[in-house]
C-alpha cells in the first residue's frame, strides 16, 4: 500500500539518502549578492558526480561513463555567502539506459532549490547509451529516495 502523499511539496532533506556537505563560495554570487542561478547546475553536478565517480560504491563500471541528459532546477529561496549547504539526492527512475534523480541543496534547514536529473549511461568505446547492467541497478538499491517505489528497468 502507498502512503498517503503530503499536500506540502516542499522536499525534506531526510527523504535523500545519498548527502553531501559544501560551502558557498564568495564567486557563488552575483551582482544581486545571492547564488547565481547559474551556480546550482554545478551544487547539482557536484552530488551526482561524487556519487556516480566514487570507487566505492561501484556505479561507473569500466569502459562506461555517465553524461546528464536533464537537468530541470526548481529556485526556492535565496542564498547568501557566506554559507553552507546540504546538497541531497535520491534515485526515482530508473530506466533501460538512464537513471533519474530528484536532487535538493539545503542551508540552515530551508530547501533552497530542487532539481530532477536525468544520467544516461554510454559505452566509451561507442558513445552510444549502455543497458544498466543487473549490478549496477543493485547498487542503485541504497540510493532510492525515501517513500518512492523504485521499479527496476524493463528490458
Amino acid at each position: 500500500m502507498n502512503a498517503p502523499s503530503r499536500l506540502d511539496t516542499t522536499p525534506r532533506l531526510e527523504d535523500f539518502p545519498y548527502r553531501l556537505g559544501d560551502n558557498v563560495r564568495f564567486g557563488d554570487l552575483d551582482p544581486n549578492q545571492h547564488v547565481n542561478n547559474a551556480v546550482y547546475a554545478t551544487y547539482f553536478e557536484t552530488g551526482r558526480v561524487t556519487l556516480m565517480k566514487s570507487p566505492q560504491y561501484g556505479l561507473t563500471p569500466p569502459g562506461l561513463a555517465w553524461i546528464m541528459v536533464r537537468l530541470d532546477i526548481h529556485f526556492r529561496a535565496e542564498l547568501h555567502w557566506p554559507g553552507t549547504i546540504e546538497l541531497g539526492l535520491g534515485v526515482v527512475k530508473l530506466g533501460r539506459t538512464s537513471v533519474t534523480f530528484e536532487q535538493v541543496v539545503f542551508s540552515h534547514g530551508t530547501c533552497i532549490a530542487s532539481a530532477t536529473s536525468v544520467g544516461v549511461l554510454l559505452d566509451e568505446a561507442t558513445r552510444r547509451p549502455a543497458p544498466l547492467t543487473p549490478e549496477v541497478v543493485a547498487k542503485f538499491k541504497p540510493w532510492h529516495k525515501r517513500g518512492i517505489e523504485v521499479a527496476p528497468p524493463s528490458t
